[in-house]
């Protein structure tokens, strides 16, 4: 390999490496013991939906419990998400909110009754594209890693560092807060922990 293209190689391998570092400029938006910085929905004390027991927040819920969603109180335009999830008892039916009612799912699809995880969920169009090798890469009981990347209308995701999904939704707003949902009426618990947030250009 001659000096020019040498030179070109690292200034494109330092490119890519400040565009990642850049990426990576995490902020938590989870706190060890309390809900600072989220929208707790009204009655969450009643009935214990959502609790921040030693930084995990832990979602509950049971047949006489409304759905509800727990959303930042912060607005997001491009960003990435990451934090870790952990499957408990019951039918599980949650996910994230990307700004407005996109969502990508974790858990059992209430409509598909099969587990949809890193899926989009749009309303008025249901899951559009599927989540490729869920099955292989899912631990039903112990911690998964997550990474939700909105850009503009395009949404990417990552199940344990591997690429699943890439879609481009019609239906994305600008700029909206990150929602965590919350399904009622049946009995399911899900772990979330480590969540944080890196804004992008």
């Amino acid at each position: 390999m001659n000096k020019k293209n040498l030179l070109i190689n690292l200034v494109i391998f330092i490119g890519l490496s400040v565009g990642l570092l850049a990426e990576h400029k995490f902020k938590p938006i989870l706190k060890e013991k309390d809900l600072t910085g989220w929208k707790v929905p009204s009655g969450n004390d009643k009935a214990g939906w959502y609790k921040m027991i030693d930084g995990v927040l832990e979602i509950r819920s049971g047949p006489k419990k409304k759905g509800s969603v727990l959303w930042t109180k912060k607005q997001f335009r491009n960003f990435v998400v990451e934090f870790d999830f952990r499957f408990g008892e019951g039918t599980v039916d949650s996910g994230v909110h990307v700004r407005n009612s996109d969502q990508i799912q974790i858990g059992i699809s209430g409509s598909l009754k099969r587990d949809m995880t890193c899926s989009p969920y749009i309303p008025g169009k249901g899951y559009p594209v599927e989540a490729k090798n869920i099955k292989k890469l899912l631990k039903p009981k112990d911690w998964n890693t997550i990474r939700i990347r909105a850009i503009g209308k395009k949404y990417t995701v990552w199940l344990q560092g591997e690429e699943v999904m890439n879609y481009e939704s019609s239906s994305a707003i600008v700029e909206g807060p990150i929602g965590i949902q919350l399904h009622g009426n049946r009995n399911m618990g899900i772990d979330y922990r480590n969540m944080k947030v890196a804004e992008l250009p």
